[in-house]
């Protein structure tokens, strides 16, 4: 029991405010070392946890690229490109990619889109232009922040009902390993790929709905501000 006082040095390392990389370090040296590991194997298992899960780290390459990529004019060209389409709006566009979202994920592609691959230098930009294409004006900031939130949950519920139906990912593997080996079933991962599918369905409609639904919101939400633009003031009293 002694080993979980590693535990200890990371709740004590939080609650203190210190550096998280430091707290996390210092706790697995500590975890070792309680643990009767050498300092040469407490090293070792760093270097290998670092090793095995190198792909953390792919944002520290990720990140620049989408700087440069949005520092050269990607999201004015995105932006340039939707308002080129006269017919789509937000609510439409998000709807596609929603749907698009939903069948690479289906397909194992998680990686191809995200917040940050895709959403925020490429999907809110077109969704933004292609409201303000429809609305005829430019959004304030406070819509501007919802067809943000909307062009986040598109990408979102997309992978995330998607992806089950794609029998090599690791939840449905987690799930048929967890209960054949504690409930002695023999659960096939392509019986709860099968089960995904209506799930997919089901949010893509639902959630495909509430995107169209936005269109209206803006346009009501725009008509609104436009109409207490122009309403005149009221005349003062002179007596």
């Amino acid at each position: 029991m002694i080993v979980l006082l590693g535990v200890v040095v990371v709740i004590l390392g939080f609650v203190t405010r210190r550096n998280p990389v430091l707290v996390v370090g210092v706790a697995g040296i500590v975890t070792g070392l309680l643990g009767k590991m050498s300092p040469l194997e407490v090293l070792a298992a760093f270097g290998r946890s670092f090793a095995d899960s190198r792909s953390v780290t792919v944002y520290a390459i990720v990140l620049p690229v989408i700087g440069l990529l949005e520092r050269y004019g990607l999201r004015e060209q995105a932006r340039r490109l939707i308002g080129r389409l006269g017919s789509l709006s937000a609510g439409r566009f998000l709807t596609v990619y929603l749907l698009v979202r939903q069948v690479t994920a289906a397909f194992g592609l998680n990686s191809i889109g995200g917040p940050a691959q895709t959403v925020r230098p490429l999907v809110a930009p077109m969704a933004e232009a292609a409201a303000e294409r429809s609305t005829g004006a430019a959004l304030p900031d406070r819509l501007r922040e919802k067809v943000r939130s909307y062009s986040a949950s598109a990408d979102t519920v997309g992978v995330f009902f998607g992806e089950d139906c794609f029998i090599a990912i690791g939840s449905i593997l987690l799930i048929t390993g967890f209960v054949n080996s504690t409930y002695h079933q023999s659960l096939e991962p392509t019986q709860l790929a099968l089960w995904a599918i209506p799930l997919a369905v089901c949010a893509f409609l639902i959630h495909g709905a509430r995107l169209l639904l936005l269109d209206r919101h803006l346009e009501r939400e725009m008509a609104l501000a436009s109409a207490e633009h122009d309403m005149p003031l009221p005349k003062e009293d002179t007596k």
